[in-house]
């Protein structure tokens, strides 16, 4: 059954990838015919594609370092708080 799941999952991925690159590269083909064949617009959607995945992924990382910076802060800011009522009701 795993065998099976994982072939459907590399099947799919591969089609969409495929049926997502044709458009683009005979878009930028169509663009400069002269200098731009459909398979090099294919290999300059693929380089636009790793860049904007990357872009992506480095855009959530950030993201969740961020998030996880702002839980250390609040941690610390509540410790203060903490460390001040009690320094408050000893007066």
């Amino acid at each position: 059954a795993v065998i099976a799941l994982v072939t459907i999952l590399v099947a799919t991925l591969t089609t969409n990838v495929a049926a997502n690159v044709v458009s683009p590269s005979n878009d930028f083909s169509n663009l400069r015919p002269s200098l731009i064949s459909f398979r090099t617009g294919g290999l300059i959607t693929g380089d636009w594609g790793w860049a904007a995945g990357g872009a992506a992924i480095g855009a959530v990382g950030g993201y969740l370092y961020d998030q996880e910076k702002k839980s250390q802060q609040r941690k610390q800011n509540e410790a203060y708080q903490e460390g001040y009522k009690a320094g408050q009701q000893k007066k």
